[in-house]
């Protein structure tokens, strides 16, 4: 005959909490892949030279000039990292970022991703949209999968039939493709991408994610989408 006995053990919630959060960083790590490496020394040489004689060239340019006409695929976000930073003292010539978000904060809409984990470790990501100017949460939703598509449907659900927004504030997040920017042109707004590892461009919406971080998610272990969901 066979004894079975059950322990069980009584454990405090911030208790509970830390084990996810340990047994999240170790699947993390163990699922953590290295970065890309580095491009050859030539090539950043070539990107270097192409936006010293063409001043007006962005990083989109450059990169479409170097898969067009040489076969060489880099992205626009490695072409800006080594692309030549103007001398501190050269005069920018246009309004600083600072300024334009304060001379046009009424006009302004915002919108960022954040990421949890449920009980379970499955990822969701969490988006939000925000105005400048009043701090109103516009809009804010839940999915496991984020794609173009599921995003541009929040972004209409946010700004619906308002006139006076002009601009929105993204970062540089591959889910906001070019396609993508297009079809939010076509709502009437202007598509202003935050400059690469710049959080401060979009301290407003930041500070947003950080309070839902902190007033929620740093209390709360998520069961599923409709768990988290508002």
């Amino acid at each position: 005959m066979v004894r079975l006995e059950i322990l069980l053990v009584v454990v405090r919630p911030e208790t509970v909490l830390r084990w996810h959060r340990a047994g999240w960083r170790l699947l993390w790590r163990y699922k953590s892949k290295p970065g890309r490496p580095p491009i050859p020394p030539e090539i950043r040489e070539l990107i270097r030279r192409l936006a010293r004689e063409n001043p007006l060239w962005g990083e989109e340019k450059i990169a479409n000039e170097l898969r067009l006409k040489l076969g060489i695929r880099v992205s626009p976000r490695t072409v800006r990292k080594y692309m030549s930073k103007g001398s501190p003292g050269q005069p920018r010539g246009d309004q600083h970022w600072a300024t334009f978000l304060r001379n046009h904060a009424k006009a302004i809409v915002a919108c960022d991703f954040l990421v949890t984990v449920t009980a379970s470790f499955r990822l969701l990501y969490v988006l939000v949209v925000v105005h400048h100017a009043s701090r109103r949460l516009l809009h804010i939703n839940v999915t496991g999968h984020p794609t173009a598509a599921w995003t541009l449907q929040q972004l209409r659900e946010a700004i619906a039939f308002e006139q006076a927004y002009r601009y929105l504030i993204h970062d540089r997040d591959s889910i906001f493709s070019t396609e993508l920017n297009r079809y939010i042109k076509a709502l009437g707004l202007e598509v202003l991408k935050s400059p690469v590892r710049s959080p401060k461009a979009n301290a407003i919406c930041e500070r947003l994610l950080g309070t839902v971080r902190r007033e929620c998610l740093d209390w709360v272990i998520p069961l599923s989408e409709s768990h988290l969901r508002p």
